[in-house]
C-alpha cells in the first residue's frame, strides 16, 4: 500500500467514525439526552478533524510536490465520506436544536 492507499484509508476511518458519533448524537437528542449528543458532537468533531488534517496533507503535497494529479476511485471516496461526514454534523446539529425545542414544550 502506498502512501496515496495509506491515507485515503486514513481520510475514511477518521471521517466515517465522525459521522457514526454524529448519527448518534441524534439518537441521543431523541431519546433527550442533550449531553451526551453534544459530547458526541465533539467527538465527531475530534474524528473529522484528524481526516481533514489527512486530507490537507494531500493538498499540501500537491501543492509542494505535484503528487497527488492522479485521481483515483478511493481518493474520489474518501473526499465523498468527508464532504458526507460534514453534512451529518449539519444535520446533526438542526436535529438536536428541533429536539430541544420540543423537549420545551
Amino acid at each position: 500500500m502506498d502512501g496515496l492507499e495509506l491515507t485515503a484509508f486514513q481520510i475514511i476511518s477518521a471521517v466515517g467514525s465522525a459521522r457514526s458519533s454524529y448519527i448518534e448524537a441524534i439518537q441521543k437528542a431523541k431519546q433527550g439526552d442533550f449531553d451526551g449528543a453534544e459530547k458526541l458532537v465533539k467527538e465527531g468533531d475530534e474524528m473529522f478533524i484528524e481526516g481533514h488534517h489527512a486530507h490537507a496533507g494531500l493538498l499540501q503535497k500537491e501543492t509542494d510536490e505535484g503528487q497527488g494529479s492522479v485521481v483515483s476511485l478511493l481518493i474520489l471516496h474518501a473526499e465523498d465520506q468527508l464532504m458526507s461526514a460534514e453534512g451529518f454534523k449539519i444535520i446533526a446539529l438542526e436535529l438536536i436544536d428541533v429536539y430541544k425545542k420540543i423537549s420545551k414544550l
